[in-house]
């Protein structure tokens, strides 16, 4: 049954992004409606596949390379229909869901057996951790995405002869901000996990900070997001620069999240 349920939630996912692309082309009120059910059921699909998957592990089904790879593309699509409920930025999904769905591809790819954590990661901290990471990465890959609808915008704007896509982007403002409030949810996320991920090794190993490749990308992923929001807040760096920086940012999560997965060394790889 899990199998089933994440097989459907990777077809709606699958449907949903070729929808989204067809989006940057041609839109309208309909096809935005039709793209945002296929994800909506595919989030249910896959909130299923989760929850039956942790009934069956008895553990945060996010430690081993399907799990996480999953559980970080659950944590994005909720993450993006929570947006399009505040702002309804219908384009916003073709920035997103091909993400989301190349996570989930790639999870399909993974090995899927149920193995049991060793002792020592049998901890509290194990949900703690990797929510507050998760979400955190979530916050910034829908900050990277605004982030290239913002200087795909600017172009348009310094443009003398704007597309339509043009009058389907939201201002430049707009776009800034949400960028701006997505970056102020993730960074004391990514705070937030990585003194937990210490707290956790510390019970684990007896030593607050394991230096390994995970650990080290996120201490330059979290340097990074500091220097966005230290420029903004007193340099006044806004806009493009801004935008920038949350790309690059994000591109340091993707190199440590599938760096661990490529060198299958340190202690972020479980199982």
């Amino acid at each position: 049954m899990i199998t089933l349920f994440f097989e459907l939630a990777l077809t709606f996912y699958f449907t949903a992004t070729i929808i989204s692309i067809v989006e940057l082309f041609r839109s309208s009120k309909t096809t935005t409606k039709i793209m945002l059910l296929f994800v909506a059921t595919g989030f249910v699909l896959h909130t299923i596949s989760i929850v039956l998957r942790y009934a069956d592990a008895g553990r945060m089904p996010a430690v081993n390379p399907h799990e996480a790879t999953s559980f970080f593309s659950w944590c994005t699509v909720l993450l993006f229909l929570i947006l399009e409920f505040r702002y309804k930025i219908g384009l916003l999904g073709s920035f997103i869901m091909p993400l989301v769905f190349v996570l989930m591809l790639s999870s399909a790819m993974l090995p899927r057996e149920i193995k049991p954590l060793s002792p020592e990661l049998q901890s509290y901290w194990l949900s703690i951790h990797t929510i507050l990471a998760f979400i955190g990465n979530a916050s910034f890959a829908m900050a990277s995405g605004i982030g290239v609808m913002y200087l795909i915008q600017e172009h348009y704007v310094k443009s003398k002869h704007p597309s339509g896509l043009f009058q389907r982007l939201p201002s430049l403002q707009i776009l800034d901000e949400i960028n701006y409030r997505l970056i102020t949810i993730g960074f004391p996320l990514l705070t937030l996990a990585i003194i937990t991920g210490a707290l956790w090794a510390q019970s684990a190993w007896g030593s607050y900070l394991k230096g390994d490749f995970r650990v080290v990308w996120a201490i330059i992923t979290w340097l990074t997001y500091a220097v966005v929001l230290h420029t903004r807040l007193l340099a006044g760096w806004r806009g493009k620069r801004a935008a920038i920086l949350s790309i690059i940012g994000f591109l340091t999560i993707l190199i440590a999240f599938f760096g661990i997965k490529l060198i299958r060394k340190g202690l972020h790889v479980f199982l």
